[in-house]
């Protein structure tokens, strides 16, 4: 992670901006989090992609698609930038890891295990890919992370948007030229089979610490290396034998010749290279890696959520929420974080403070984020407007399951989960309404409910956010704790129906839906 500086504004989209995680072709990577405290990677469009016509259309369309790819090798996407927004952006889940390009850069190859688990998981990611009717179009090391569960690819949605626009403009190609296959560099197209040929590129890499179009020492112009591809056999010197003839096959220059992510799936396994054994597999140092990237994130996302709101910087959205950065004076203890960051040198401190960061971060727990849904939902572009809608006032009600197998020690048993929320107009900042809950204990018919005052934090296109300003038990003479704070987010998926979801600090056995009475 790096500093933000000068040039980086304090929010975007309504999203404040922690760290910065990188920069490429597309555009600058951010750290940032949602307003429950969940960390995501925020990555903005070069305005030179957003200038041509029809690319903002394009851009939401193949998020939309890339969406319908759910895996254990994928991101989900949690939010983008609605048509007209400057820049355009794309939020995701954030993943503490090192990309494969960072990470061979740094330490070298990996070991021929870990290079057949790689092989393995990536062709799990490509076969949920390509099951959908998708290709990704843009596999190289960079697009690669190297995952404490399981390495996942990332960015497909911006890099088919901006391919498009390209092709559209000047007939040209985007990507790393060394991991294109022949008919990317040659402009003819891609699809499932180009994938295939990146795919094997990223592995040699991997085994190698160089692509199969490149010589060691030696610095070549992305025209030489676009001219090897398409004309030259790939040097495969350095590849583990057991994976020479399978990688040969998927660097035929004939798209036709190559074979499914399937069918490498099922060599592969014949060879030892099974999905689900990434974790074990893990070097040491990797280990070592993540832990210090989960902590740095764990310090940056938990201690803006401490401060009071500050003035958002520059260029950010004037009613998004304050980051702490550029043109913001951060307290002692985020400044010591983020002069932290500026150096890895560092990172032995940072590792010996992750569990305690961890522990603070904590006080959230989330599992699913807007978009990424049991349901499969599609996130709607972000638009941040100062109100609560008139279309949202009113009383909704909904019952849940409680929690009648529960423990009764460590989790009380309840036999019903009964919610009333009521709302009115507000303006952001100010109380919008109330929730009461009514939740029966099994045995004793005790009340464990709690009656909360709702602020409305955040607005968004199709959801709110709110805080608990005040919380106090629904039976004033039950011995039950209610902190105020929590946070909640509310979700409008039909003109009289709101989902809870699950974000924040929505209880056990509540309901998930609440429908307008």
């Amino acid at each position: 992670m790096e500093l933000l500086d000068g040039s980086d504004p304090g929010a975007i989209g309504g999203y404040p901006l922690l760290a910065r995680l990188g920069e490429g072709g597309m555009g600058r990577v951010y750290l940032s989090r949602t307003v429950s405290g969940r960390p995501l990677a925020l990555k903005t469009v070069r305005a030179e992609f957003g200038r041509e016509p029809g690319f903002e259309e394009r851009f939401a369309r193949e998020i939309r698609n890339s969406d319908r790819v759910r895996s254990p090798w994928t991101t989900a996407v949690v939010d983008y930038s609605p048509v007209g927004q400057r820049p355009q952006w794309l939020a995701t889940e954030y993943v503490a890891a090192p990309s494969l390009a960072e990470w061979v850069q740094r330490y070298g190859r990996l070991p021929e295990r870990s290079v057949l688990a790689l092989a393995a998981e990536l062709c799990g990611a490509l076969g949920a890919v390509h099951g959908t009717g998708l290709a990704h179009r843009d596999v190289k090391p960079s697009n690669v992370l190297l995952g404490r569960r399981s390495p996942l690819l990332i960015d497909f949605g911006i890099a088919r948007a901006m391919e498009d626009s390209r092709h559209t403009r000047t007939g040209g190609v985007i990507g790393s030229p060394g991991y294109l296959a022949p008919e990317q560099a040659s402009a003819g197209g891609s699809g499932a089979p180009a994938d295939v040929f990146s795919l094997a590129a990223v592995l040699v890499y991997a085994a190698t610490g160089m692509g199969p179009f490149s010589r060691r020492d030696e610095e070549v112009s992305a025209a030489v290396l676009l001219y090897r591809i398409v004309h030259e056999e790939p040097i495969l010197d350095g590849v583990p034998a057991s994976l020479i003839s399978l990688l040969r096959s998927c660097l035929a220059k004939d798209p036709q010749q190559r074979p499914t992510a399937g069918a490498i799936g099922a060599l592969l396994e014949r060879l030892g290279g099974r999905t689900g054994t990434w974790p074990q597999l893990l070097p040491e140092a990797l280990e070592r890696d993540i832990a210090v990237r989960e902590g740095e994130a764990h310090a940056l996302v938990a201690a803006p959520a401490q401060l009071p709101p500050v003035a958002a910087a520059s260029g950010a959205a004037a009613d998004a929420p304050a980051s702490g950065g550029a043109g913001t004076a951060a307290p002692p203890a985020i400044g010591f974080l983020r002069r932290r960051l500026s150096g890895r040198t560092a990172w032995a401190i940072a590792g010996t403070v992750t569990a305690s960061l961890i522990a603070t971060a904590g006080t959230l727990v989330l599992r699913h984020l807007p978009g990424d849904d049991a349901s499969g939902g599609t996130p709607s572009p972000s638009s941040t407007v100062a109100s609560l809608p008139a279309a949202w006032a009113g009383t909704w009600v909904g019952t849940g399951p409680g929690t009648p197998s529960a423990d009764g020690v460590t989790q009380a048993r309840t036999n019903g989960f009964a919610v009333t929320l009521t709302l009115h107009r507000a303006l952001r900042g100010a109380l919008a309404g109330k929730q009461v809950s009514h939740v029966t204990e099994v045995g004793t018919g005790r009340e464990l409910g709690c009656t909360e005052a709702l602020r409305l934090q955040e607005v968004r296109r199709t959801s709110m956010v709110f805080e608990a300003a005040t919380n106090h038990p629904t039976d004033q003479s039950a011995a039950v704790s209610c902190p105020k704070g929590n946070i909640y987010v509310v979700t409008m998926t039909g003109r009289d129906t709101l989902d809870l979801g699950e974000e924040g600090a929505q209880s056990a056995g509540a309901p998930s839906t609440l429908t307008r009475r």
